[in-house]
């Protein structure tokens, strides 16, 4: 298979600091992938290699079978929406849309029908005559994305384009992006430190830290079967639990990752546990319980009983959900 983005032992260093160190991944054609991880884990570092902003310090990258660092950024068949959108001020928005077209020579009847055709794909016709500056932050989001996707790239970059945008927009732009990369059957490339992001829009996930690939896969495996304690600790807010706890409960002395919606309050339980906080979440109450020294959360879903703090309750779980990881 030729991958549409191939990293092979990629790094990319700064000085003494390891943005990126090693990395290995595949990203197929026509694949939602996303890059996941905390601040300065690296995943911005490969997204602007990818683009050509940035050249690898050592290994290198392929684009569809070829050799990337030497295709200049203007020159590889990818475009990137930025997170701060990087709108023309003084141009209006089909003039936005249309400056990739402008830059490569096409007569001003067709790139304006192009950039028409491009505000129409993300719902914004009618608002070409507008300046940014008289659009909301949403609106300004779905012009970058037109601007990109007029261009017909082959891989579409995405640099946390919704980390501006309120709760319920940003949702609605999830479910939009999603659709539209269907209908359209090219390669997105979205990197976030969202978690719920990652898992609700991308067919693979890759997890970062350090500059590291931690894991890739599936949202079902990352969340379900977390490799490491930090992923499990990241994607999903998991319990990680210790190996003397593990042992008791599973007779092997490892780590372990245990989702609090696995956690079952009452008997017959695993552990004794005193519940030291509750917090409503709407569908569901989240307890704060205390195993030991440990912390273990759990959640309660709507409707159901609800201990009291400070009350002593027993835990139990099934035992598929616990999801044993490193030797203790």
């Amino acid at each position: 298979m030729t991958f549409a983005v191939s990293f092979q032992k990629v790094s990319r260093h700064f000085g003494a600091v390891r943005a990126v160190d090693g990395v290995d991944l595949d990203i197929r054609p026509g694949e939602f992938f996303a890059m996941l991880g905390p601040s300065g884990s690296g995943k911005t570092t490969c997204l602007r290699l990818i683009a050509g902003f940035e050249r690898p310090t050592a290994g290198h990258i392929e684009i569809f079978g070829a050799r990337a660092e030497a295709i200049p950024p203007y020159r590889r068949n990818v475009n990137t929406v930025f997170q701060d959108y990087a709108l023309f001020p003084h141009l209006n928005v089909v003039d936005n849309v249309a400056y990739g077209l402008m830059i490569k020579g096409v007569p001003k009847a067709a790139r304006r029908r192009e950039a028409g055709a491009a505000l129409e794909m993300v719902k914004m016709p009618g608002y070409g005559d507008r300046r940014p500056g008289q659009l909301s932050g949403g609106q300004r989001q779905r012009v970058a994305l037109a601007r990109a996707l007029v261009n017909r790239p082959r891989v579409l970059l995405l640099d946390e384009p919704l980390g501006a945008l309120d709760l319920k927009l940003r949702e609605n732009m999830q479910e939009e992006l999603k659709t539209l990369q269907k209908s359209l059957g090219i390669t997105f490339v979205f990197v976030t430190h969202d978690q719920g992001e990652a898992l609700s829009m991308a067919d693979r996930v890759a997890v970062f830290n350090d500059g590291r690939l931690m894991q890739l896969g599936t949202p079902q495996e990352i969340y379900g079967s977390p490799n490491s304690r930090f992923v499990a600790d990241f994607v999903g807010s998991s319990n990680v639990l210790p190996p003397v706890l593990v042992e008791r409960c599973a007779g092997q002395r490892r780590w372990a990752s245990l989702r609090p919606e696995a956690v079952k309050i009452g008997a017959p339980g695993r552990l004794s546990a005193t519940v030291v906080s509750r917090a409503y979440l709407g569908g569901a109450t989240r307890l704060g319980l205390d195993v030991e020294g440990q912390r273990i959360n759990a959640l309660v879903p709507a409707g159901e009983a609800l201990p009291a703090e400070g009350e002593t309750v027993r835990l139990g779980f099934a035992d598929e959900d616990l999801h044993l990881m490193e030797p203790g």
